[in-house]
């Protein structure tokens, strides 16, 4: 009989890998505090925006294997594996994870476990953190040696979370015994047998996998962006040096796209919670590279914004700029240390008339940053602009015909902070192009 999986927590991770967990076969049930949002999951409507994840979660509540509630005792009378999918924000005023809610999964649900059980987190937490979590579940759970610890990192990209849970380039499992191996051989059985590879490690190596590929891929795009500021000193073309690059083996071209850096919920503040625990274990100096890793993606924002005011003559009073994007990425509505929303409201700050327009971004940007102007099209956005920003690169904003702006906008200026248009494109059709790191 195929074990039954709850997932604690319902936000982007939680979502998506309970409705992937009941796409392979299984039935589960996904667990939240918030009543409003477990309301909208249960009638099939997810509250982030998220490509194919929509359409699947209606087909499993309509197979009878995925529901939701927001009853923990009937999480754990259903559950035998429970996957803890909670939140690990960065710390107001510091650089270290917020663990609040991964203790309050773990305290809430181990007191009800009364028979044999696997608790697995996936949620990504400083060294040390299962340990801890492994010690609070032998202590509160009434199922004694029969409740176990697993960790079992996510690797997800916002855009592709429905294909990274369904068909991820790895499986890792930090486990302490046989049993619980066991018991994930089997939940990840459907994947393993096409080859995906999984790898089993100790708690500390599971718990260390996912930032320090964080930290890997921050660094690669920090390094393009670090020659970015090279190249617009000494001329030479960044986008040009990529693709050279591109083509050592050793190297590849994958996260080597110079532009405004990255944001989101997940490198940011994972490699912020990385450098601040390391220094509470003393070996700070091991990464010490993060601190200007950081600052090159800071660095980037400010660049932009000197750039757009170059465009306008210096001085962005009473100057209209016409902002294309709110997201920190395509294909997702997640506006968390988002580049693009920072360059606008640096720039409204000082004095720019900004009207941004982004496809699925808005509501929550209007949320977090109410003083700035929101418009309905991208043609709203830029009308009468004396300055067009490309900074967030949707489908739609790469494949824009200059010519059509030309009739809309004051002055044809637009810097690319994607370097994703084509710069022979735009100039034909008289408008001045400029774009990080490119002459």
């Amino acid at each position: 009989m195929a074990r039954r999986l709850s997932v604690i927590g319902t936000g982007y991770l939680g979502a998506t890998h309970a409705a992937c967990m009941a796409e392979l076969g299984y039935e589960v049930i996904g667990y939240d505090v918030d009543e409003a949002k477990i309301e909208m999951l249960r009638v099939g409507k997810v509250p982030f925006f998220e490509p194919g994840l929509p359409e699947l979660l209606a087909k499993q509540i309509e197979s009878g294997r995925l529901r939701f509630t927001t009853d923990i005792t009937e999480v754990a009378e259903f559950g035998d594996v429970h996957f803890i999918c909670v939140g690990t924000p960065q710390m107001k005023g510091s650089f270290a994870a917020d663990l609040r809610y991964v203790y309050a999964a773990v305290d809430s649900l181990a007191p009800l476990l009364t028979r044999e059980a696997l608790v697995v987190g996936k949620s990504t937490v400083p060294s040390g953190t299962a340990a801890i979590l492994a010690a609070r579940i032998a202590k509160l759970a009434p199922g004694g040696d029969a409740v176990e610890l697993a960790w079992n990192p996510e690797f997800l990209r916002e855009g592709f979370a429905v294909k990274d849970t369904l068909r991820p380039e790895r499986l890792v499992i930090g486990v302490e015994s046989e049993h619980a191996e066991k018991v994930l051989r089997e939940v990840w059985a459907p994947l393993t047998d096409l080859e995906i590879p999984l790898i089993v490690t100790d708690f500390a190596t599971a718990e260390l996998v996912k930032v320090a590929a964080n930290s890997f891929l921050a660094t690669k795009i920090s390094f393009i962006n670090a020659m970015a500021e090279i190249c617009e000193t000494t001329g030479a073309d960044v986008v040009l040096l990529a693709d050279a690059l591109a083509l050592d083996s050793r190297i590849g071209g994958r996260f080597l796209h110079a532009g405004l850096g990255f944001g989101g919920g997940c490198l940011p503040k994972d490699i912020r919670a990385f450098m601040a625990r390391a220094e509470e274990l003393g070996v700070d100096q091991a990464v010490a590279f993060l601190r200007e890793i950081d600052a090159i993606n800071q660095r980037r924002r400010a660049r932009m914004v000197d750039l757009a005011r170059e465009q306008v003559g210096g001085d962005f009073t009473g100057k209209r700029v016409g902002v294309l994007g709110a997201a920190f990425k395509p294909n997702s509505d997640d506006i968390r240390d988002s580049p693009a929303l920072e360059v606008a409201d640096t720039i409204h700050r000082d004095g720019g008339l900004v009207m941004l327009f982004d496809p699925e971004a808005m509501p929550n940007a209007k949320v977090r940053y109410p003083q700035l102007n929101y418009a309905d099209s991208v043609i709203e956005a830029c009308a009468g602009a004396d300055v067009v920003l490309h900074l967030t690169e949707w489908r739609e904003f790469r494949d824009l015909d200059p010519a059509v702006l030309s009739d809309v906008v004051a002055s044809r200026h637009i810097v690319d902070g994607r370097n994703a248009l084509d710069p022979k494109r735009w100039r034909d059709a008289g408008w001045t192009y400029r774009a990080l790191g490119r002459p």
